[in-house]
């Protein structure tokens, strides 16, 4: 179980809707320090808040902000890209290069993290989706399909070593990612407070909305419950 109150908590992605509020909470929760990663860092108007240069796509990068916040106690490997590439593409490089953000960066960070969570009985938060067992948003949903299979793989791995591996599944959330998108969004805040709430109550997995409740429990059914034009 983590709290987060005097934690030292990373946040990737931390401009972005969701990392915004992930940063500000976890500071109203009490953490002594968050390390603001962002491709482009920003003044938070708070000392606790450290910005930092990061890029998820560059390993070396990656393991020269693991070495600078090698105090950190909890990771959210929130960083992620959404350009509605296809798997179904003549070209696939752009989808490749969507892995690359979403799946092969997180991976780097948590390998990255893991000796410095694993001294501390640290977390690890991996932001995923509902488009983890969804297809409907193509290469974006197959990066996230990806990176949840990765997750079951690293909570039990991580285990013996003391490391809380949570996953994040949301639906569509008011992020400047869905911002062209015509649909029902969450609030990030109500999503982060999930998160941070499950987070401490020792939760492996948090579905932070009713539509993320319904695929998951669908799972087990027949696929036309998923994908209604297969019946």
């Amino acid at each position: 179980m983590t709290t987060l109150k005097e934690s030292v908590v990373f946040v990737t992605g931390a401009n972005g809707g969701l990392g915004r509020e992930f940063v500000r909470q976890a500071l109203e929760r009490g953490a002594s320090k968050v390390y603001a990663s962002a491709r482009t860092p920003r003044d938070w108007g708070d000392e606790r808040a450290v910005p930092l240069r990061l890029d998820v796509t560059d390993a070396a990068a990656v393991r020269q902000a693991a070495a600078a916040a090698s105090d950190a106690t909890v990771v959210i490997n929130n960083a992620g890209a959404w350009d509605g590439q296809s798997v179904l593409a003549d070209d696939l490089s752009r989808a490749r290069s969507l892995f690359e953000v979403n799946f092969w960066g997180p991976l780097e960070v948590a390998n990255a993290f893991a000796p410095v969570l694993a001294g501390r009985g640290g977390a690890l938060v991996n932001v995923l989706s509902v488009l983890s067992w969804w297809g409907a948003m193509d290469a974006y949903s197959a990066t996230k399909a990806a990176l949840w299979s990765a997750t079951n793989t690293q909570r039990v791995a991580h285990l013996a070593r003391g490391i809380q591996v949570m996953a994040l599944h949301l639906g569509y959330t008011d992020t400047p990612m869905t911002a062209n998108i015509e649909a029902e969004k969450n609030d990030p805040a109500d999503v982060v407070a999930a998160a941070y709430d499950g987070l401490e109550a020792g939760a492996h997995e948090v579905l932070a909305d009713d539509v993320s409740r319904r695929v998951r429990a669908a799972l087990s059914g027949p696929l036309a419950q998923i994908y209604p034009q297969l019946g």
